[in-house]
């Protein structure tokens, strides 16, 4: 006779939801990027997909496979500032000066030395889509 296993329960839903223990190939996705983790040992929640891991090589992997996306849309992200920033003829100082940052922010953020603001993101997407409005940027800056 086996002896029955207390049941756990997922923390991040916190609505009594309760992990299941097992090995899987798990997605990781952000954004349009996903890739597989595959063998995660752990308690795996099957609503939110939490997973809390039951041996080092399981986490260590996952980690491994979540680091790859996030360089992937970070490249992304830094490759789409770079180009809207020359379709819309900026300097990188200028651009910097006009939608945040500093000088040097640009250069920054397109060798992927640091990440810009949500703002600057949203700034570069709606001008991407409606550039006649870089006028009144340059006119309210």
């Amino acid at each position: 006779m086996q002896p029955t296993r207390k049941p756990r329960y997922c923390l991040q839903c916190d609505d009594g939801t309760v992990l299941e223990l097992g090995v899987r190939d798990v997605t990781v996705t952000e954004g349009a990027v996903s890739r597989i983790a595959p063998d995660i040992a752990g308690w795996h929640c099957p609503k939110c997909g939490e997973i809390e891991f039951i041996d080092e090589d399981s986490s260590t992997r996952h980690m491994a496979v979540l680091d790859a996306v996030f360089e992937e849309v970070n490249a992304d992200k830094n490759s789409f500032i770079r180009q809207i920033r020359k379709k819309l003829g900026l300097r990188q100082a200028e651009a910097g000066q006009l939608l945040g940052g500093g000088v040097s922010a640009f250069s920054d953020y397109e060798r992927g030395k640091r990440q810009p603001h949500k703002a600057v993101v949203l700034l570069l997407k709606l001008l991407n889509r409606h550039p006649e409005l870089l006028n009144e940027v340059r006119a309210v800056a």
